[in-house]
């Protein structure tokens, strides 16, 4: 059984190997030449400018404001949505009311629900977008004229005030991706033994008990996991398309809501300015490891099998 194996592994491996090679390393090796170039992305000819780009980088106030912003969405947005997702699946599956001839379950109507949460998974980033950009109308948008209705004088510019434009836009990805990681965790929690929540509930454990001694430990790396993949959309696509079509600008008011990537696309079509776009792309390359590498090493723990 082991005549062959090598040649037969590497032989699966080469074809997938050198498509990830051409297609995503090879790019990134191009960006960081060309971060060290005068490159404007139309012209065929530039010359090699050393650390000037970084430099230029590192004195941008409009580079350090949307870095805070990608990473205040990296910090918030996992600890948000994977809150509510672990929430809502836990009550899905084990946090209704006992019932005859099954020691646990979830609430009533659990599986409409997991539909309903799935919902905005069907939609695309930018049909949310726009629904919410509509919404969030400070004059005839649905939320003020809700407010309207219910007799608040005070009727917020929501897009259009710089403290709230960012966090508008937090909620709209909170909203359109928690349903995703409750039918994740859903299936997680389904694979749990119910032979595990029985025997606790006999010994006199509650559902808070219950949730934080089995239900987390056991689904600790798939958390781990949905960590990083929320962390890398707050800083990468989802950011970026949620800011460019529901923002005032788009990014701004005052450049409150820019992220990076934004930046980094304003910079290249914008201002023709290719070579200090991929120098703002590197420093998001860079963020985006630091963040998975952070996320794994304080998320490592003993695996759990049941």
């Amino acid at each position: 059984m082991q005549h062959g194996k090598y040649r037969f592994i590497v032989g699966f491996l080469t074809a997938p190997l050198a498509l990830y090679a051409l297609f995503v390393i090879w790019p990134f090796i191009q960006s960081i030449y060309y971060s060290f170039t005068d490159w404007t992305g139309l012209s065929p000819d530039f010359k090699m400018v050393g650390f000037d780009n970084y430099q230029r980088m590192w004195d941008d106030d409009v580079f350090w404001k949307s870095l805070q912003h990608s990473v205040l969405l990296a910090l918030l947005l996992p600890l948000v949505t994977l809150g509510l997702a672990l929430f809502f699946a836990f009550m899905l599956n084990v946090g209704g009311r006992r019932r005859k001839g099954a020691a646990i379950a979830g609430v009533r109507g659990s599986s409409f629900y997991k539909i309903a949460y799935f919902f905005p998974q069907v939609l695309s980033i930018a049909i949310v977008a726009l629904l919410f950009q509509f919404a969030y109308n400070p004059k005839d948008g649905a939320i003020n004229s809700f407010l309207d209705a219910l007799g608040f004088d005070a009727q917020p510019l929501w897009l259009g005030d710089p403290n709230l434009a960012l966090w508008c836009i937090m909620a709209v990805m909170v909203w359109s991706t928690v349903g995703f990681f409750v039918v994740l965790f859903s299936a997680g929690m389904a694979s749990i033994p119910r032979d595990f929540y029985e025997a606790a509930l006999l010994d006199g454990a509650n559902r808070f008990t219950t949730f934080f001694r089995i239900t987390l430990p056991l689904l600790w790396d798939t958390i781990q996991s949905g960590w990083v993949y929320m962390g890398v959309l707050a800083l990468g696509a989802e950011a970026f398309a949620m800011v460019q079509i529901m923002s005032v600008g788009p990014g701004g008011p005052d450049y409150s809501t820019t992220v990076l990537p934004l930046h980094v696309y304003q910079v290249a079509f914008r201002d023709g300015q290719a070579a200090y776009a991929t120098t703002i792309g590197v420093a998001l390359l860079f963020v985006t490891l630091a963040f998975a590498a952070i996320v794994m090493k304080l998320g490592r723990r003993e695996r759990l099998e049941f």
